[in-house]
């Protein structure tokens, strides 16, 4: 199926491991000029062949920079995150603001620089990779828990805001995906995550990809303020 993205322009946040390497590679291999961001992953990021920046979500200079060296984007995904656990009754103030700042923070950034460029081209596609553990909450993950939620009413909002520019906004919401932060998972909460999926096993990064790709294209330009679960059924 043409997905018709053929000479898209598209930026994708923590492109170069990862899920967000997968997005990179599916949204590529669909005919887009990809541009991805790392921090401190330049050997995968250059290996990758895609224009890589290197790049902090959360400094707005660069952010700034990265649009104006692109021109803007016909698409956005912002995919850059990290995970920081501790019980809520642990875990520190820096815990708590790192994970906000980089996961919602930096992806609201993105969001706002990318708008203006999409406006002015009466088109645009943005998507962001949440969590079900965003919908659901998650013990020892209350600040992931929060920014991925965060994500999800950035997401919203943002789409009753430029659904009349020709601009949509979306999540994807995965599961446990089999990415390298999986493998330093204890082996009884894999067995868990996969227990609870009704497919029998967790996803790929590629099986994101998928999604993720389809709500960039024009074939979903009727899909906007979504959350689509990509989690084998683990949150149904």
């Amino acid at each position: 199926m043409d997905l018709q993205l053929k000479g898209k322009t598209a930026l994708v946040t923590g492109g170069s491991r990862g899920i967000g390497a997968a997005v990179a590679r599916q949204l590529a291999s669909e005919g887009c000029t990809v541009a991805i961001t790392h921090v401190g992953d330049a050997e995968r990021a250059e290996a990758s062949g895609l224009r890589a920046y290197e790049a902090d979500v959360r400094d707005a200079d660069a952010t700034a920079r990265i649009f104006s060296e692109l021109g803007g984007v016909d698409v956005l995904v912002c995919n850059a995150g990290i995970a920081d656990d501790s019980v809520s009754w642990k875990m520190t103030d820096e815990q708590w603001q790192r994970v906000i700042d980089i996961n919602l923070r930096g992806s609201f950034q993105y969001c706002r620089a990318a708008v203006p460029f999409m406006r002015k081209r009466g088109a645009g596609a943005i998507v962001a990779i949440t969590s079900i553990n965003g919908l659901r909450g998650k013990f020892g993950q209350s600040n992931y828990a929060a920014s991925k939620a965060g994500l999800i009413g950035l997401v919203k909002s943002l789409a009753r805001e430029t659904g009349r520019f020709g601009i949509t906004v979306n999540a994807v919401a995965p599961g446990m995906v089999a990415t390298e932060m999986a493998e330093s998972i204890p082996e009884e909460f894999l067995k868990t995550a996969i227990a609870e999926t009704v497919v029998g096993r967790i996803a790929t990064p590629e099986d994101i990809a998928i999604a993720t790709t389809f709500l960039c294209s024009p074939l979903a330009r009727h899909v906007t303020g979504t959350v689509l679960r990509v989690d084998g059924g683990q949150a149904m």
